[in-house]
């Protein structure tokens, strides 16, 4: 009898670990994070109702092709802004510098920004926020854009991956306020890399 009792608890464990591994999808360290994140109820942005049958978010093909090397200028003299969102609030930022890259052999610009709001508050202090257009939203992606999180850069170059460009919140959950993408940040080619649009599996 015991050695059937024990039997039966390791099939319960190894079901319980392959169940638990299964929930946590995703091809690259980013994206088991990301999908770990929406899962718990304590971070993620999701309804309930969303969460409840939640398995993990869309990604395209993780591709190197979209982890490029800008050159980085910064803007020092720019004036704060207000920032529009998807609600009333309007957050300043600031214009915090540009980046140059090539991407398949084209050439495109991004400007990045800073929440001022942001940079008072521990762990946040070089915090930069890089939001982006391109062809594939409202088709593949979500309509809104894009964001990508950045930290201040030591020398003039930084390295943008496409491939951690994640949606808003507000792209799952109506509660949520979020920065609109400044029309200069669109890019006029598809971007197929990141959190693919949500629902559209």
């Amino acid at each position: 009898m015991k050695p059937l009792i024990t039997l039966l608890a390791f099939i319960t464990f190894f079901t319980s670990c392959a169940q638990e591994k299964k929930m946590i999808k995703g091809e690259t360290e980013f994206q088991r994070e990301l999908n770990a994140e929406y899962k718990d109820a304590t971070t993620s942005p999701l309804t309930d109702k969303d969460r409840k049958h939640f398995e993990g978010l869309d990604f395209f093909k993780f591709d190197a092709a979209y982890v490029v090397n800008a050159k980085f200028e910064r803007f020092p003299n720019e004036k704060p802004f207000e920032m529009k969102t998807s609600t009333e609030r309007r957050p300043f930022y600031v214009k915090y510098g540009e980046l140059s890259f090539e991407l398949k052999g084209e050439h495109y610009k991004l400007n990045i920004y800073q929440n001022l709001g942001l940079i008072v508050k521990e762990g946040y202090e070089d915090y930069l926020f890089l939001p982006f257009l391109d062809e594939t939203n409202g088709l593949e992606s979500y309509g809104g854009g894009r964001y990508i999180d950045a930290r201040i850069p030591n020398g003039d170059t930084m390295e943008i991956d496409f491939n951690k460009a994640y949606n808003p919140y507000c792209a799952y959950n109506d509660k949520y306020s979020c920065p609109i993408v400044p029309r200069e940040n669109y890019l006029k080619t598809r971007i197929e890399a990141g959190v693919k649009a949500f629902g559209k599996h």
